[in-house]
């Protein structure tokens, strides 16, 4: 299967997932999250925003900052992405693609050893993703290759193996949550 038929495969079993389903495996990506090893050695989290039926984050960046982390969001500049430190999580508006974003443009994130959180349609047991097709989190970790990264995803986002392009940088961990039934 190529890339654009993953991603229309994916993306429909997505918006098939009721937000009770969504909430109930964002909770369990959340412990499982907050529970990993990566997490608890990181003093900061390059988080992401939510938009359609992604992994619920904003509850795991508020843990976060309870729990002592800083934590960035990205904000997408033309073909450019940068991590911008939000601790409102509030102050963000629709951006790029309608992602929230911050509606700052600083102060720009300058920790270069947060655990960045990954975002993606697709994942193997490897850490292979396949991302929306941007490239913004590859080209971001190969001008910044000492992030340790982490991916949530649902289990149907899991793959036995995931072929990738030359560019396409793995992730150090991913996490899923199998989506249960409703009723």
């Amino acid at each position: 299967m190529d890339k654009k038929e993953l991603r229309a495969q994916i993306r429909a079993k997505k918006r098939a997932m009721t937000n009770a389903q969504i909430d109930a495996c964002s909770k369990k990506l959340g412990e499982l999250f907050r529970a990993h090893p990566l997490y608890k050695q990181a003093k900061s989290i390059y988080g992401y925003l939510p938009y359609n039926q992604e992994v619920r984050t904003v509850p795991m960046l508020l843990q976060a900052q309870k729990d002592g982390k800083r934590v960035a969001v990205p904000k997408v500049y033309g073909d450019t992405m940068k991590f911008l430190w939000l601790d409102d999580l509030n102050a963000v508006a629709p951006g790029a693609y309608n992602i929230p974003e911050p509606i700052a443009d600083e102060p720009e994130a300058d920790d270069e050893t947060a655990l960045v959180l990954m975002p993606g349609l697709a994942f193997d047991p490897e850490g292979h993703r396949c991302g929306y097709g941007g490239g913004f989190y590859d080209k971001f970790l190969a001008a910044h290759p000492r992030h340790p990264t982490l991916a949530l995803c649902y289990g149907f986002q899991m793959f036995a193996h995931l072929d990738t392009d030359d560019y396409d940088i793995p992730v150090d961990a991913v996490l899923s949550a199998d989506v249960e039934e409703d009723g």
